[in-house]
């Protein structure tokens, strides 16, 4: 009784089993059946148009999925994207009844076995021009076929620098067939007029603004005919964080610096050096500019049709450089004048030393709090110099009234006869060393006051070449960054 049952058991495992592989052999012969009734029995051809009407054009819908902004090229103006396309059409050559062959409803078949638009990018930048996958195409029993091809797609973009690095590019995307004119293939939209954008990858450069797109009839030269194409306008925006903390931040920074060598004095230190090292900080600070323009070309295509906004700013601190060495040279010209080469005009004197002096609000270092002190001297040396001259003078004619009476007596003067005959010479040789040294002492305070109207007219001219940097730095500045269309998008 036992072993009966167990063999019941088996029985109905084995016919279990049995059944599930005459389903499913029954389901692949439904799909075999149909493939062989579409492609063998109906004698499918993918060379031809699948219309029933050969006069009218096969309706094409066509759309676009953007996925990643892979990278634009500035330099070469080339855009690297991936895109899914999406294309439906209807086939007349591929329906059937589904209940004929099992309920088979839809079909996986390769590209290359049915017919499909030639649609290819035009401003395609590949090797292989068409930068898509042929993958399977999809086929329902009402002949409407779907196909999705995805791609990596390099194309040509016209890249506008004016603005950069405050940019925004717009690259298209022209679509279209390359054999069937508008009598036979009528590309219109799938559903929206723009491309899909919602599972887009975020760049780290560039923020998607969107992907319009229009439907065009254009003819050309070789084709008369009218051509239907479907162009889609990549619209981005550059994020301008990254710019600014590594290019446009040290560029103010340098350019600031070079304000600073207006702080140092050309009179302290040593005079050469210190002059020569203003000029060698300039210098250096010029070349540093240039080396950050240089980054900025090695990005820029070779184009003269604008140049870049932080191009533009760069050439305004450059020539501020330039003009802060021209003035300090200038500068260190009016402070190392003197007497010796150079005499003071009055027109220094009236209008640096003095209006100029004044309008910048500068004073000659203890002018009023000497001023008492100074007159005082010299009212006191002038009076010691009229004082000493008047001495000179009596003594001089006591000497000379003497020899007179002398003379007139007719006396021999000896040398031991009157202390003034013996120590007359020696006076005299005094007097005249006193008349040198009161000369000198003249001299020396009149260049002292000329090289003090030299120094003060430089330190004059520094103040106001200091003013016309930071005025032509500051204005330079705002107006780079309030004409761009957007300062900062992170």
């Amino acid at each position: 009784m036992a072993s009966v049952i167990l063999l019941d058991d088996l029985l109905l495992i084995i016919c279990t089993f049995l059944s599930f592989l005459v389903q499913e052999t029954i389901q692949g012969q439904n799909e075999r059946h149909l493939l062989h009734f579409l492609f063998v029995e109906n004698q499918y051809n993918p060379l031809e148009r699948p219309v029933a009407n050969e006069t009218k054009p096969i309706i094409v819908k066509f759309g676009i999925t953007l996925q990643q902004i892979i990278d634009i090229d500035e330099k070469n103006q080339i855009l690297y994207s991936n895109i899914w396309l999406q294309m439906k059409w209807n086939d007349v050559n591929l329906i059937w009844e589904p209940r004929e062959f099992g309920g088979v409803e839809e079909l996986r078949i390769p590209a290359k076995k049915v017919w499909k638009p030639d649609v290819l990018l035009y401003n395609s930048a590949d090797d292989d021009f068409d930068g898509t996958y042929h993958s399977n195409i999809i086929v329902n029993n009402r002949g409407e076929v779907k196909w999705i091809p995805p791609g990596m797609f390099k194309s040509t973009c016209q890249i506008d620098i004016a603005w950069f690095p405050f940019d925004e590019q717009k690259c298209d995307l022209k679509f279209g067939s390359w054999t069937y004119d508008g009598r036979f293939l009528d590309l219109i939209f799938d559903g929206s007029s723009n491309g899909d954008a919602s599972d887009f990858i975020r760049n780290g450069e560039w923020d998607l603004l969107g992907v319009p797109g229009v439907r065009n009839q254009k003819s050309y030269e070789c084709c008369p005919e009218i051509y239907i194409d479907i162009t889609y306008t990549i619209h981005v925006q550059r994020r301008t964080l990254y710019y600014g903390f590594n290019i446009i931040i040290p560029c103010v920074l340098i350019s600031s610096m070079s304000l600073l060598l207006f702080m140092l004095p050309p009179d302290s230190g040593e005079k050469i050096s210190l002059g020569k090292q203003r000029v060698k900080c300039g210098v250096t600070i010029l070349l540093s500019l240039m080396v950050f323009l240089l980054l900025v070309a090695e990005t820029m295509p070779p184009t003269s049709d604008a140049v870049p906004l932080i191009g533009i700013y760069f050439c305004c601190i450059m020539i501020m450089c330039s003009m802060s060495m021209m003035f300090t040279v200038i500068v260190l010209n009016f402070h190392y004048r003197g007497p010796e080469t150079h005499s003071i005009p009055s027109w220094v004197n009236e209008w640096i030393n003095g209006r100029l002096a004044w309008l910048l609000l500068m004073k000659r270092p203890g002018q009023q709090k000497h001023k008492h002190t100074n007159d005082t001297i010299e009212r006191t040396r002038l009076h010691d110099i009229v004082v000493q001259e008047r001495q000179s003078r009596c003594l001089l004619s006591g000497l000379e009234f003497e020899d007179e009476i002398r003379l007139e007596n007719g006396a021999v003067p000896k040398p031991g006869d009157s202390p003034f005959l013996s120590t007359k010479s020696d006076l005299l040789s005094i007097l005249r060393e006193l008349r040198k040294i009161t000369t000198r002492c003249k001299r020396e305070e009149e260049e002292v006051i000329v090289r003090g109207e030299w120094r003060f007219a430089a330190m004059v001219i520094d103040r106001l070449c200091l003013w016309i940097c930071v005025t032509f730095t500051v204005i330079s500045t705002l107006a780079v960054l309030f004409s761009a269309p957007h300062l900062v998008t992170t």
